[in-house]
């Protein structure tokens, strides 16, 4: 139980980093595009447009990443308070300050939040917007000059650690290593607490002294999750070999890489293809000496083939082709040489690994619910009825759920309105990032490995798990069972 609600904190903790990475992607895209363009070595060299890149890296992008950042935490106060902390740091630095805006925005929006629930019924009437405007004022000067001062020298010399410990990886040839940590973190959804909480940040540093950065595809390389689903298409018995081909559409050319994570639970052995594809593939960028010019979101082969910067692209392709090819092969094997799960036996282990999952806690609290989860809940000795109530009550909201609110919950949100307007039924169905699930949403629609953390976001509400994008049978049950209450009306 503590393993899985630290596993459940972390993913939170990525899936902040991400909410405050994702939503400035489009600047960090413009500023890598700019990069590859107009530097001296670039497309169309241009020293006049060439000016934009330093005051872009170290103003407005960390800047971007502060303000959202407090803005998560407080608010629009909250994203002024992280904007003016981080200028602090941006002043005080001679490097740019992403990891430090990614410190400053939540933790000054922090204190403005804490002040503002320390006054909140202390302030005479007619009084409150002096006080706010005034509050925010001082509060900013204050946080802005410590932030010159103290905080933002120990952040330089975090990042300098930092810097000196990936610096030592890439000069004793051990940066392959990174794909033991990048893969299983991947499928655990932990990707986002790498990706956006240290390599992108690093990548960004050295993009500005470089023009562009391996950083950017040790852990984004679509390659192994290709060669995977490959593997599964050619020897894959049932279930998934049937899905396997459409899922490959979804995860290279729609970046969307939790499609092949339960390729990987099925089969969790086939975590060594994947990180022999992922090695091969670093090694492969290494030996070019290539990288991209920004982080590329989604992880598509389209985002990674816009990113490449002029006289990048043969190493770039021919990583990821290694990675396929190797994680192909491993993965061929150990699909051919162990033992198959038929679509019963698949279907089993899932709900075992589901019952695992709830082991010491209440049935009643954030359980699946088909008909099957709804029985289980009638035999059960408990006599707590609340969540029964939850879970009989109409359907008019659905809520598809995933780390950044993007990817598989947008696909997933997606095919489900599609099915339900065939059947004739229109309701509300969208895509959230799991901590802004709205109020309103009456059944939340998530992965299963994400379950512990959607539970503590969504107390009480009713969460249906999902181990397969593309075709699961709660979806189907789902599905079901608003089809059945709709015509019953």
């Amino acid at each position: 139980m503590e393993k899985k609600t630290l596993r459940a904190r972390m993913q939170a903790f990525g899936g902040f980093l991400t909410a405050m990475v994702i939503p400035n992607m489009g600047a960090f895209i413009a500023w890598g595009l700019i990069t590859a363009f107009f530097t001296t070595s670039g497309w169309m060299p241009n020293e006049g447009f060439a000016e934009l890149i330093t005051p872009m890296s170290t103003y407005l992008l960390p800047l971007l990443i502060a303000y959202t950042g407090g803005k998560l935490v407080a608010d629009d106060r909250g994203g002024v308070a992280g904007a003016i902390g981080a200028i602090g740091l941006i002043i005080g630095a001679d490097i740019p300050m992403f990891l430090g805006a990614m410190v400053m925005g939540p933790l000054s929006a922090w204190i403005i939040k804490k002040f503002d629930q320390f006054v909140e019924d202390k302030i005479p009437a007619g009084f409150e917007m002096v006080i706010n405007n005034f509050s925010l004022g001082i509060l900013g000067m204050i946080i802005c000059l410590c932030s010159y001062s103290f905080i933002g020298p120990a952040i330089l010399q975090i990042n300098g650690w930092l810097t000196a410990v990936i610096q030592f990886i890439v000069d004793k040839g051990a940066l392959p290593l990174l794909a033991v940590l990048n893969e299983p973190a991947k499928v655990l959804f932990l990707n986002n607490v790498i990706d956006q909480g240290i390599y992108y940040p690093l990548g960004m540093q050295e993009t500005l002294t470089k023009g562009s950065s391996i950083f950017f595809m040790v852990a984004s390389n679509p390659g192994s999750g290709l060669g995977l689903l490959l593997a599964y298409s050619v020897f894959g018995k049932g279930e998934a070999k049937n899905t396997a081909p459409g899922a490959i559409v979804i995860h290279f050319f729609g970046g969307i890489h939790e499609i092949y994570f339960p390729y990987v639970l099925m089969k969790p052995i086939t975590i060594i293809g994947m990180i022999a594809g992922s090695a091969c593939g670093i090694i492969t960028f290494s030996l070019f000496n290539v990288g991209l010019v920004a982080g590329p979101s989604p992880g598509s082969i389209i985002s990674y083939l816009i990113l490449t910067p002029k006289g990048n692209y043969l190493g770039v392709i021919a990583g990821v082709l290694v990675a396929t090819l190797v994680s192909f092969i491993v993965n061929s094997l150990l699909i051919r040489t162990t033992k198959d799960l038929d679509d019963e036996q698949l279907k089993e282990s899932q709900e075992r690994s589901r019952a695992m999952k709830q082991e010491g806690k209440d049935i009643l609290e954030g359980k699946n619910t088909t008909d099957a989860a709804l029985k289980e809940i009638t035999d059960t000795d408990d006599t707590d009825t609340s969540n029964k109530e939850v879970i009989m009550k109409e359907i008019r909201n659905v809520a598809f759920a995933c780390d950044a609110g993007l990817g598989s919950s947008a696909m997933g949100a997606t095919n489900f309105r599609k099915r339900l307007l065939k059947e004739g039924i229109e309701m509300t169905v969208d895509h959230y990032a799991i901590e802004k699930v709205p109020d309103e949403a009456d059944v939340i629609v998530t992965h299963e490995n994400l379950l512990e953390r959607a539970k503590m976001s969504n107390p009480g509400k009713r969460i249906v798990t999902i181990t397969n994008f593309l075709r699961d049978p709660n979806i189907e049950d789902l599905i079901q069972e608003i089809v059945k209450k709709n015509n019953q009306q």
